[in-house]
């Protein structure tokens, strides 16, 4: 009886690590939209298949963006079609923030927090008009930045960047009913 029950033990954890092996050993069938145009895989559930593809870039072929291959977003670009609430609650995150750990990081984050503010605010169901002093305090720091969002012209307008957050943040808290 104990011989049976240690057998069947064994089987059942032999199967189970057959299983995982097999899951594990075979490449997936990557999305066929995210392989771009002209690239097609395919994978078999046998050891040692190997993926082949269709069509192999050729010499004169571009690396830009198609609509089949999207450009990987930068991380430090505003999020389109977010909503003012979210918007302001990750600027929100930025308060307790300042350039005493990692100022690099803390001005690239409050810029792009007010970024996506400003978006969320112009692109609102309410319209811009509802969101007045925020939209004119956002285009006078983009004035002052006059484009440049590398660390070394936000260092050099950290005052007036700090200030812009700060002073959205005030507004913002004095007219909860507008963005909830």
């Amino acid at each position: 009886m104990i011989h049976k029950m240690s057998v069947r033990r064994a089987a059942l954890v032999a199967a189970a690590l057959a299983a995982l092996a097999v899951s594990c050993g075979t490449t997936p069938e990557p999305d066929r939209a995210a392989a771009g145009a002209g690239t097609t895989a395919t994978a078999t559930a046998t050891p040692g298949a190997q993926e082949t593809t269709a069509a192999e870039p050729t010499a004169g072929a571009t690396t830009a963006p198609t609509a089949a291959t999207p450009a990987v977003p930068d991380p430090s670009s505003p999020a389109p079609g977010e909503k003012v609430r979210d918007a302001f609650a990750t600027l929100q995150a930025t308060l307790d923030d300042s350039c005493a750990t990692d100022c690099v990081y803390f001005l690239t984050r409050v810029h792009k927090e007010l970024q996506e503010l400003d978006m969320a605010m112009k692109a609102d169901p309410k319209g811009p008009g509802h969101f007045p002093e925020p939209i004119a305090r956002m285009a006078e720091l983009n004035e002052t930045l006059g484009g440049d969002s590398s660390f070394e012209n936000l260092k050099k307008h950290e005052k007036e960047l700090v200030g812009t957050r700060d002073f959205i943040n005030t507004w913002m808290q004095d007219h909860p009913d507008d963005y909830r």
